[in-house]
């Protein structure tokens, strides 16, 4: 399994001597959809020169666009999502986490089916443009403070299903799976649906190390699913400033990285 982490590419060495495999980024941070393709490029330039590769981004949606409810603008998604996955291909960037809570929330007072409906519809534009760019799209479970549709692994996994599409996959998140009724913690029958995962402690939230918890069940049953690819940390770093991003302008990051050791050890000790 590769083993990666949030973070800038300017931390690419420092967590290449660690001993971490891969980076990931945010959507807006990395491909700069609303930017100028010049943008883009300055930003692809520190991508590649980075000594670890960015092998996956997050935060798919900007909230303001909304995917559900009364005022969805078709027009409007086919271009971000064309210019994601476009220059999702030329930094080698291989998954696209689609998590984006504030733009697939059902709003108040709107039908949950239609709703759902219109899920069904951006997954299929969606899975379409990333097939086009030789991208995957790993769809993510949230917990229900965070959203409304696709709280859980097995109800996200008939979404995809809906879907239908070989580049439309399935995203397994240990804090948002934490926070699942028991009934629907069993995702083994995901099988190969799921093309990336996320991991944070259950509690707070935080890099594994920081905090007791066991990943035994979470990492049982992404091995009773034959998943062996990639997975990032998605936590707060108290160590750091408290933030998700791993950044080498943060001093003390370049002063301890015995921190980012022993997060890398904690996941480690399950594979």
């Amino acid at each position: 399994m590769k083993i990666g982490v949030c973070a800038d590419p300017n931390a690419g060495q420092i967590l290449k001597d660690v001993g971490f495999d891969f980076i990931e980024m945010g959507v807006g941070g990395a491909l700069k959809p609303d930017k100028s393709y010049s943008d883009f490029i300055t930003e692809l330039d520190r991508i590649q020169k980075s000594p670890l590769p960015c092998l996956a981004v997050n935060c798919l949606m900007p909230g303001h666009m909304k995917i559900t409810g009364p005022e969805v603008s078709i027009q409007s998604i086919k271009l971000h999502l064309s210019t994601v996955c476009e220059r999702a291909e030329a930094a080698g960037i291989r998954k696209i986490v689609f998590g984006s809570g504030g733009a697939r929330k059902c709003p108040e007072g709107f039908d949950r089916d239609r709703a759902f409906e219109q899920l069904v519809e951006f997954g299929k534009i969606l899975g379409e443009e990333a097939a086009k760019h030789n991208v995957l799209i790993a769809v993510e479970p949230l917990n229900r403070n965070e959203c409304n549709m696709l709280t859980s692994i097995r109800r996200t996994l008939d979404y995809v299903r809906k879907v239908d599409i070989p580049s439309f996959r399935l995203h397994a998140d240990s804090y948002h799976w934490g926070m699942e009724d028991a009934a629907d913690k069993d995702f083994s029958e995901a099988g190969s649906a799921i093309c990336h995962a996320h991991i944070a402690t259950y509690k707070s939230r935080m890099a594994p190390g920081f905090e007791e918890s066991d990943f035994t069940e979470f990492f049982r049953l992404l091995k009773k699913c034959n998943y062996d690819d990639t997975i990032s940390i998605e936590g707060k770093w108290t160590e750091y400033g408290g933030g998700f991003n791993i950044d080498a302008n943060v001093q003390s990051v370049k002063e301890h990285p015995e921190h980012l050791k022993k997060a890398l050890d904690a996941i480690k000790k399950y594979l």
